[in-house]
């Protein structure tokens, strides 16, 4: 938290992906912090410690994917919630971390944020808690 306001740290690596999706963390009233890869986040996460949700996308250059960057940080930050975005994989949240929630793009700006709402205050859509 910042100022009582949740950080969500963005990874995409589109520019202009990354720009819609921070538009949406902002409109949503959350602080907004972005990174082009996964090296770039983990770096980020490192640095911070109030970095509440990470918002990856799976496909982007680097050391790693979404899929292992959501891994990585279950492990070393199990506290941070995780949404996880593609337009190539479709993807069962079972090979995700405990916790997570995956979108297929294109995806709808209202259910990403309901999930980061939902994810924050530590629920889940089926009623159990984060």
């Amino acid at each position: 938290m910042n100022n009582g306001k949740a950080v969500v740290l963005v990874v995409e690596d589109s520019a202009i992906i990354r720009l819609g999706a921070i538009d949406l963390v902002l409109a949503a009233g959350y602080v907004a912090l972005q990174a082009s890869n996964a090296d770039e986040a983990i770096a980020i996460l490192g640095s911070r410690q109030d970095i509440d949700l990470v918002f990856t996308d799976v496909q982007m250059p680097g050391t790693m994917d979404g899929i292992k960057l959501s891994h990585y940080i279950r492990k070393r930050w199990p506290p941070v919630k995780l949404i996880v975005a593609s337009g190539a994989a479709i993807l069962e949240e079972s090979s995700l971390p405990g916790g997570s929630r995956f979108f297929s793009k294109p995806y709808d700006d209202h259910s990403i944020t309901l999930a980061m709402a939902l994810l924050l205050s530590g629920e889940m859509p089926d009623g159990s808690t984060a």
